[in-house]
């Protein structure tokens, strides 16, 4: 008796719970087809949703103080897009938007092009509604009524066993969200009539499944289904992306199949050959240009980010192995030295960066790949070079730009900035910085920036050099800027001096002349402000040859300035487009104080191993939030 009882219960118990006992979805790559050129996914949309709610930039968007110029912004998004999508697709968007629960992607695939023709990239979405199916199921019933009553000529097809509805777009509505092409006209050939796209989608369990083809919804339909078909997942290079910088469950991620993507455009035909008439700018193929700039050896990039409770996480990196890097991606792969913040950064920087770029090797790599792009530009590059050299040599005989240029630069390169002297969109497009480069001899460096300036400005009207403290300044004349109503520019001046090793270089003497006050120790330096060493350790510190800082509740403190100044009738609202005129209202934002809470600092890092870049930005929790 109680042995039947138990079957019994444990069978009533199975049936009840089958829907549980359904096959979870599987990620976006052992989904996607294996000629997928890149793809976005967010695993758990619930979790991320949930993450956001608590994030500072959620917070401060839906702070009391916000509400005015949050909801006037809203209520025109509302009117400009949010109504009419409702009101045509006879639909809630809040309906839609709640949908995602588990995994949502986007992915683009090949399509079965060869790269020069008219087939279109594939594009295939991927939504996990879960305990919210059946509201995904009504929500595409509905869909599909409004559609047939709107006269659309649905039609239903059968894909590995999945019953799709076939959507026909049109050039009127739905089109617009396909890539569109620019037909190609050949004279006395007629062009081809532009095939109208379409939109596959289906139902799987709890999965919606859309593309917009038969053929890259198919490949997805084969894996739900219980098919075999090759998926990203198999591919070796992402194998490898997925191990090393997908562990540990990021909140989103993308990759880009550069070995695919690349392929595809070195296999477009070489129409430079094509003309028969001589060009002063000869064509130049994609195949050159790729393997000039080195990206033809770009196995693929990657990004993902990771909100965690100290803070976010955001690490992009290019899988590029040493053995092949060439070009810009050589440029890229710093060496692995100390880019701390030195001594003399004061405390009150509101940016710094700091690039162990080796200049040297960075100038010859640049010549190789004008070279390599065109012959007759690296040509053009020595002539501008040979011409400075003459005009230089009138004075002294000695002068070699490369020489006294190229030949000197170092391997280091420190940059600063300062919050805004004044209130005016000059004042903050310009805030005062400060450039060091590491050089051999600044003395030649000097001469050598002053006479490349002197091509395009004349500088007998520039001050003579000055001393400060033991320092000599120099004041270089730069191109007047054309103004409005025959009105003469007010000079602007470069100034440029030599300490420790470095060549200085400033639009503001002041950063200039507090620079060489710093020796003296009495300035609080910005190393020693608390949490930019903990924020560092975790991009991992700053020894692999670049590392940045900013202080955003600083430089959210002079944006807000310049968006209020600007809603009072200042001219800089002029820089920004109409819509954004007419949707943000920034007379609406609040005192600066009463939001700062929500911002902190933020640093950045890179380094470079065997197999790739890697570039990494960490932003803590503001303290006040914890």
């Amino acid at each position: 008796m109680t042995t039947k009882f138990l079957r019994l219960s444990a069978a009533v118990l199975l049936l009840a719970g089958a829907p549980l006992l359904r096959a979870a979805i599987a990620p976006a790559e052992n989904l996607l087809p294996s000629d997928t050129l890149a793809f976005f996914t967010v695993p758990d949309t619930a979790a991320l949703r949930a993450a956001s709610k608590t994030s500072p930039q959620m917070m401060f968007w839906n702070d009391p103080a916000m509400k005015p110029f949050h909801d006037k912004f809203m209520a025109k998004l509302t009117e400009k897009f949010l109504a009419p999508f409702e009101k045509d697709l006879g639909i809630k968007a809040e309906d839609f938007f709640t949908l995602p629960q588990g995994q949502l992607t986007f992915g683009v695939t090949v399509n079965g092009s060869n790269g020069h023709d008219d087939i279109p990239p594939g594009l295939v979405l991927l939504l996990d509604a879960k305990d919210k199916s059946d509201q995904l199921k009504t929500n595409l019933a509905t869909l599909t009524k409004k559609w047939n009553a709107a006269g659309r000529a649905l039609r239903t097809e059968k894909i590995r066993g999945l019953n799709f509805t076939v959507v026909p777009l049109t050039t009127n509505d739905y089109a617009s969200i396909l890539p569109k092409r620019t037909p190609v006209s050949e004279i006395g050939v007629e062009p081809k009539p532009v095939k109208p796209g379409e939109i596959y989608f289906t139902q799987y369990q709890s999965l919606l499944l859309a593309g917009n083809s038969a053929k890259v919804v198919e490949a997805v339909a084969a894996r739900l289904t219980g098919g075999s078909t090759p998926t990203i997942g198999d591919d070796a290079v992402f194998a490898s992306d997925k191990l090393s910088q997908f562990r540990d469950s990021p909140t989103y991620y993308g990759w880009f199949n550069g070995n695919k993507f690349f392929a595809l455009l070195t296999a477009s035909p070489d129409d430079s050959a094509d003309s028969d008439t001589a060009s002063m700018l000869p064509k130049m193929s994609a195949a050159k240009i790729l393997a000039a700039t080195g990206f033809d050896k770009l196995k693929s990039a990657s990004f993902a980010v990771r909100q965690q409770a100290d803070g976010s996480t955001v690490a992009l990196h290019l899988t590029a192995p040493e053995s092949t890097r060439a070009g810009l991606l050589k440029i890229l792969a710093l060496n692995s030295k100390d880019a701390g913040i030195p001594a003399f950064v004061p405390a009150d920087a509101t940016k710094f960066t700091r690039i162990r770029l080796d200049g040297k090797q960075t100038w010859a790599e640049l010549q190789k790949i004008v070279a390599n792009v065109s012959p007759q530009g690296l040509a053009g590059l020595n002539s501008v070079i040979d011409m400075a050299n003459v005009m230089a040599q009138q004075k002294n005989p000695a002068f070699d730009l490369r020489t006294y240029l190229f030949n000197n630069l170092g391997d280091d390169i420190v940059i600063y900035q300062k919050p805004p002297t004044g209130t005016t969109l000059a004042d903050f497009s310009s805030p005062p910085a400060l450039y060091l480069i590491g050089v051999a001899n600044p003395d030649q460096v000097i001469d050598a920036i002053k006479t490349l300036f002197s091509m395009s400005a004349p500088q007998d009207g520039a001050p003579a050099p000055r001393d400060f403290l033991g320092h000599k300044i120099y004041s270089i004349a730069q191109r007047a800027k054309a103004t409005r109503g025959g009105v003469a520019p007010e000079p602007s001046y470069l100034y440029l001096s030599a300490s420790s090793g470095y060549v200085a270089v400033s639009k503001d003497s002041g950063i200039l002349e507090e620079y060489f006050r710093s020796a003296d120790g009495k300035n609080k330096p910005l190393r020693e402000t608390p949490g930019i060493t903990e924020a560092a350790a975790h991009i991992g510190g700053t020894g692999g040859g670049l590392f940045s800082y900013e202080n955003q509740r600083e430089t959210m403190r002079s944006t807000f300035k310049l968006f209020k100044n600007s809603a009072a009738g200042d001219s800089a609202l002029q820089m920004f487009p109409p819509a954004v005129r007419d949707w943000a209202d920034f007379s609406l934002l609040p005192d600066y104080d009463t939001v700062a809470k929500y911002f902190y600092i933020s640093v950045f890092g890179a380094n470079a191993n065997s197999e790739g870049l890697t570039l990494k930005i960490f932003t803590p929790r503001p303290p006040q939030l914890n």
